[in-house]
C-alpha cells in the first residue's frame, strides 16, 4: 500500500498531491531539504549542488529526481547546462498544510496567555 496512489485530504479544499510521491516525502529527507535551501537562493547545476555534499554524484542525482517528481524543483536548460530551480508554488502547499497547525497552536498559546494573566491578576 505504501507505493500505491493515495490522495491526502487534510481540509475540504486542500489536496496535497495525487501521485506516488508527495511533497512531504520529498522534504522528509535532510539532504533534500538542504538542496531546496541551496536552490532557493539561486538556480544551480547538478554538479554545483553535488559539490556542496559529502556524497556521490549519483546520490545527489537521485535526490534531484525525487524533488523533480514531486514538482518542488524544475530543470531548465541553459545552453549546455541544466539548472535546477525551486518551484515556490509547491512550497506554498506545504505552508498551507502547516498553517492549519500553526493556527491551532497560536490559539492555544493565546489561551495560555489568558490563563496566566488571570492567575497573575489574582495575586
Amino acid at each position: 500500500m505504501r507505493n500505491q496512489i493515495v490522495a491526502l485530504y487534510l481540509q475540504p479544499n486542500i489536496c496535497i498531491m495525487n501521485t506516488r510521491r508527495d511533497v512531504f516525502q520529498a522534504i522528509a529527507d535532510p539532504t533534500r531539504r538542504a538542496i531546496i535551501a541551496l536552490i532557493a537562493l539561486q538556480a544551480m547545476t547538478p554538479n554545483a549542488i553535488a559539490e556542496r555534499f559529502d556524497t556521490t554524484r549519483q546520490a545527489v542525482s537521485k535526490h534531484l529526481r525525487i524533488l523533480t517528481e514531486c514538482e518542488l524543483i524544475t530543470p531548465k536548460q541553459q545552453g549546455r547546462e541544466i539548472y535546477y530551480q525551486l518551484e515556490i508554488n509547491k512550497m506554498k502547499e506545504v505552508d498551507q498544510w502547516i498553517d492549519q497547525f500553526r493556527k491551532i497552536w497560536e490559539t492555544r498559546f493565546n489561551q495560555l496567555d489568558d490563563v496566566l494573566a488571570t492567575i497573575k491578576n489574582r495575586q
